[in-house]
């Protein structure tokens, strides 16, 4: 049966001569992976519809492995994205953390919608460190190793929360923060980011405004998070890194 879907292209490959295996992200039904016939051809229509980070309109037929795309039709390109190299990076990250951390076949309209808009506002030119650490943490919660920041990880109060603590796994009080002599303390700003990260969908966040060296901060404690706990190696993770490192340093 042929059923009509909303879905972005995290990646493709390539499949014979002129094939591609698309995995597609879809508002519907969740990541799936598609064969796309005549898809590597310069002329096919579906060549301009499997690029890596088009949002569009797909008439498919799913199977439990891999189903097949019929046809599509491009909702968004995100032109702005896809010709700025550093901005480029940022998605390919994102897209690669997402293929990684959700399992196939399982639906999730937020999630969805959260990486639509993380993409059109790294288009768009927001600080991208930061739209990428809020997509960080919403993928961290659905994958059930998402740090606590709304309250102290080891006493429970919402109150006086100064520290990060990567080997606790979140929030420390002022009163706590002894139980980990490696914890980072955080201005309240920072703290706010963190739970607003965890709680809030990035259309309801205005415009963000954070300054280079608490970027690196927060970059440094997500990255350090990840490691320990999220267990995949990131292809793209490497090169996203030294392009923080140059653009944050432009900053400064």
């Amino acid at each position: 049966m042929l059923e009509k879907v909303e879905g972005v292209v995290l990646r493709t490959r390539d499949y014979g001569e002129t094939n591609k295996i698309v995995t597609l992200f879809t508002k519907e039904f969740g990541k799936i992976g598609l064969m796309a016939r005549g898809a590597r051809k310069p002329k096919s229509r579906m060549a301009s519809v499997t690029q890596p980070f088009v949002i569009g309109q797909y008439l498919i037929q799913r199977s439990q492995q891999l189903g097949t795309m019929q046809q599509g039709e491009i909702i968004e390109s995100l032109r702005k994205l896809r010709e700025d190299i550093e901005k480029t990076a940022y998605a390919a990250y994102l897209a690669e953390l997402l293929d990684k951390l959700v399992e196939e076949h399982r639906p999730n309209p937020f999630l969805f919608q959260e990486f639509v808009s993380s993409l059109n506002r790294i288009g768009e030119g927001d600080q991208p460190n930061i739209i990428r650490i809020f997509f960080e943490l919403k993928l961290y919660s659905i994958a059930g190793f998402a740090p606590e920041v709304s309250h102290c990880v080891s006493c429970g109060t919402k109150e006086n929360l100064h520290a990060f603590s990567i080997q606790e796994g979140g929030l420390l009080c002022t009163r706590c923060c002894s139980q980990d002599e490696h914890s980072f303390p955080l201005i309240p700003s920072l703290i706010r980011i963190l739970q607003m990260g965890v709680s809030v969908g990035i259309d309801r966040v205005g415009q963000i405004n954070v300054k280079p060296e608490n970027q690196k901060l927060l970059i440094h404690l997500m990255d350090e998070y990840y490691d320990r706990y999220g267990g995949y190696a990131l292809k793209s993770k490497k090169f996203l890194q030294q392009m923080e490192k140059w653009s944050l340093h432009s900053t400064d």
